[in-house]
């Protein structure tokens, strides 16, 4: 597919070089899954950032989310600022919108790297996904919030929390929910890229989040085994890298795309 349709997506536009594309995860921002990287990243590269619809300053869809859409959206925000081929990061829910770029887009895809990811939900994590479901749209934001931190953050980062820690966690999760959540997840649970894997064609990186309770390790190996040469790596982290991990994280993504070059 070589047209590209203008995108609506509100953009973070940083640094200079060769392009990298983000895709956050559900219910996040760039801001929120990329920001403290954000710098690092553009130290070596132009990297451009869309918020998904109903995150960050991108209003809200006027109905479901659509995977196809949503990948030719980012993809159109990359080319309207300048970038004529790129990289994609994609996190969490942004591993199947980069894949599907990838196989939508392959003109212009360069290289991947998919952290804390997954193709399809197993039946576990359609189960977490009905209770995400449930907890956003009851209105009980101090529960979805406890929820939220309980089962993405990894046991070792709560545990050596202390109680103020955690409540300022709680809260951060509770205020942070944006607009467009439950569409974002309801296109988590219809997700399904096990066909584009194998059309992959460009070098990627897989990350495992070790910890990863929330998109499990089970779910980063069946994206790895399926994509022709892909690369494997783990951290020690949950489902939330940018905070338990973000040093390591970045190090991953940095010396992948470098060796690219």
């Amino acid at each position: 597919m070589t047209s590209t349709s203008t995108s609506p997506l509100a953009r973070v536009v940083r640094g200079s070089g060769p392009g990298l594309l983000l895709a956050h995860g559900g219910t996040g921002s760039i801001e929120g899954n990329y920001g403290p990287i954000l710098d690092g990243l553009a130290e070596r590269r132009r990297v451009v950032g869309p918020d998904y619809p109903g995150s960050g300053r991108t209003p809200r869809a006027n109905g479901p989310l659509d995977l196809d859409t949503l990948a030719d959206q980012l993809v159109a925000t990359a080319v309207e600022e300048g970038l004529e081929t790129f990289a994609i990061a994609g996190y969490s829910l942004g591993g199947p919108v980069a894949l599907r770029a990838a196989t939508r887009h392959p003109e212009r895809v360069t290289a991947l790297v998919l952290t804390a990811t997954f193709a399809h939900p197993s039946a576990r994590m359609r189960l977490l996904v009905e209770d995400w479901l449930r907890l956003l749209r009851s209105g009980d934001q101090e529960a979805a919030a406890r929820w939220t931190t309980l089962v993405a953050a990894g046991a070792p980062y709560l545990d050596r929390m202390t109680p103020e820690e955690l409540a300022t966690l709680i809260a951060y999760a509770r205020d942070s929910v944006p607009p467009g959540a439950v569409d974002q997840v309801e296109l988590v649970d219809r997700v399904d890229v096990r066909e584009d894997l194998g059309r992959i064609r460009v070098p990627t990186l897989v990350i495992s989040t070790a910890l990863d309770t929330m998109a499990t390790p089970y779910h980063h190996r069946q994206v790895a085994d399926g994509i022709p040469g892909a690369r494997f790596a783990e951290l020690a982290s949950g489902h939330l890298p940018f905070a338990e991990a973000p040093g390591e994280w970045l190090g991953l993504i940095r010396a992948f795309l470098d060796a690219q070059a």
